[in-house]
Order: structure tokens, then sequence, then C-alpha cells
């Protein structure tokens, strides 16, 4: 990709390279983003080092889905703004999910007797069988909803997929596991 001082590409001939696989185009769309990215991210966070870790993903992002930049719905700095601002919700969210988790006093937790245990054993099994059923497509976004706790739009965001097609596959997937737990009781 020339690059000479009087004739700087525009952000979407930098997307463009990118596309075509140009790892130089990826420096420059650091150069000219990445301390934006993370300085935004660090306001979601509050973390230097998770911010920098989410710019860096949302460049990553940006490499394997430059080819479905569309110029139409916004300039390449708003999209690499919606991308940093999406993940870097996503990782609040986690880390608040883990803190309320370590946060939980060791009294309040229970522990199972052995009936309990063979009873969540079995669940536990039943369960597996019916992921198992589900089609690689189905079960990688079921469980980027419910382990990952993403709403639809991130996740069809993370994956690059159409929102529509993570709604069909998600309700798909809860259509087959309600049949697959049929007869199980709770």
């Amino acid at each position: 990709m020339p690059n000479t001082p009087a004739t700087q590409p525009s952000d979407e001939a930098v997307i463009l390279a990118i596309a075509s696989g140009d790892q130089g185009a990826l420096r420059v769309l650091n150069q000219r983003y990445g301390h934006a990215l993370a300085a935004v991210a660090e306001r979601i966070v509050g973390d230097r080092g998770d911010a920098e870790e989410v710019a860096a993903d949302v460049l990553w992002q940006a490499w394997r889905q430059a080819v479905a930049f569309d110029r139409s719905r916004g300039s390449v700095g708003a999209w690499l703004m919606m991308l940093v601002r999406s993940r870097a919700i996503d990782r609040l969210r986690a880390r608040k999910a883990r803190e309320i988790v370590r946060e939980q006093p060791l009294e309040q937790i229970d522990t199972p007797d052995a009936t309990a245990e063979i009873h969540l054993a079995e669940r536990r099994r039943v369960v597996e069988s019916a992921l198992a059923k589900l089609q690689d497509n189905e079960r990688s976004v079921l469980e980027l909803a419910y382990f990952s706790d993403l709403s639809q739009s991130a996740i069809a965001e993370r994956t690059g997929l159409p929102l529509g097609t993570v709604k069909s596959r998600i309700r798909s997937a809860l259509i087959k596991m309600k049949e697959g737990l049929k007869g199980h009781g709770d």
C-alpha cells in the first residue's frame, strides 16, 4: 500500500487493503485509531490493561471483518468506535459477573447432600445430551448468549453474522433444547 506523506490513503482505502490481506494497512489503522480505541474502552471499563486488550480485540475484529465493512452505514471511525464500545461493555459485564461470584460469602454457599449431587449430575447429563444434538452453529450462538451474557446484536457483531441469522439460530436451538429436555422434569 503506497504511503507517502503527500498521499495518505483514506480510511476506506485502508479497510479495502485490510480486506485484501495487507498487514501494513492494519498497522496504518492501528496508528490512526489505536489510541482513540483504547481511550474509549478505558472510559468504559476503567482499567488501562483491559482497555488495551479491548482495543486490540477490535483491531483484530476489523482485520477479520474488513470485507463486510459497509461505508453506506457510516465511516470507518464510527464503525470502530461502535465495535470498541460494544466490546468494552461486554468486558465490563463479564468482570462484574465474576466479582459478584467472588463477593458471595462462604456461609451463603450451601453444601449439597449426596442426593442433590446425584440429581445435579443427572440434570447435567440430560442438558449435555440435548446440547450435543444441536448443530455447531446453533450451539455456538446459544453459548455466547447464555455463558457470555451477550445480547443478540452483540453476538452478531462478534461473529460477523447478520442479526436475523443469530436470532434464527438461537430460536432454533431453544426449540431443539426444549424438545430434548421434554419428559425430564425440571
